[in-house]
């Protein structure tokens, strides 16, 4: 069974377990579904490049279609990270994206989805990184999960300690800008782990394509947390 089924199955049985993670309402807001792969024509490199550009590239999509949130991609080939060092090791670049990011306003409001406690924080600076980042730890019934929220504030950060309790729908931060937030366009990235191999305040976002299968066993689907309309 793989990370995901492990996980539907806990959900199936305790569906009132599972909060939000951003204020969606499913009646009135609506999803914009970015594409970060090679068939995105239009996204290029200058634009990506350069923070501000891209940053309005995002905007402008979110305002056209009339949406809140943008949202993309889960276990995604991304050949965005093409222009980031941090992301372009020798052997193989690491181009998978390994969680959910969710695309808004700088300050809009994160909280955590189910009962649990901090496990590690820490800003990850520098071009391409999270930023301010937290992983909190959640039991489920037996099932250790990991939730990790990168790209955060660095207010969100402030008064946090390791093993303080966290409660479902507590807001725990706030989306941060580009200046602190690793030089992207605001968003979260939103990811899952059943296990943090020894990592505290970081854990990958993007991994190796040929690592696939391997990050399957480990990484479940965001969504299923999420529960964002799949069209």
């Amino acid at each position: 069974m793989d990370a995901s089924a492990r996980l539907a199955t806990y959900i199936k049985a305790h569906p009132d377990a599972v909060g939000k993670v951003v204020d969606f309402n499913g009646v009135t807001d609506c999803l914009y579904k970015f594409d970060f792969t090679a068939a995105n024509t239009e996204l290029r490199p200058y634009i990506i490049a350069d923070s501000g550009k891209f940053s309005r590239w995002v905007n402008a999509k979110l305002t056209t279609h009339g949406c809140r949130y943008g949202i993309g991609g889960y276990m995604e080939h991304r050949t965005i990270y093409a222009h980031t060092p941090l992301f372009n090791a020798a052997d193989e670049p690491r181009r998978l994206h390994l969680g959910i990011d969710i695309w808004a306003e700088a300050g809009t409001p994160v909280y955590s989805p189910l009962e649990g406690k901090v496990h590690s924080f820490q800003d990850n600076a520098g071009p391409g990184d999270y930023g301010p980042t937290i992983i909190l730890q959640h039991d489920l019934d037996g099932l250790t999960l990991y939730s990790l929220y990168g790209h955060l504030s660095r207010q969100s950060l402030d008064g946090l300690s390791a093993g303080q309790e966290v409660s479902k729908d507590q807001q725990i931060g706030g989306l941060g800008n580009s200046t602190e937030n690793g030089h992207w366009p605001p968003h979260l990235h939103f990811q899952l782990m059943l296990n943090v191999d020894g990592n505290f305040g970081d854990y990958p976002g993007v991994g190796r394509f040929s690592q696939k299968e391997k990050f399957l066993q480990n990484i479940p689907d965001p969504n299923l947390i999420l529960g964002f309309p799949e069209d």
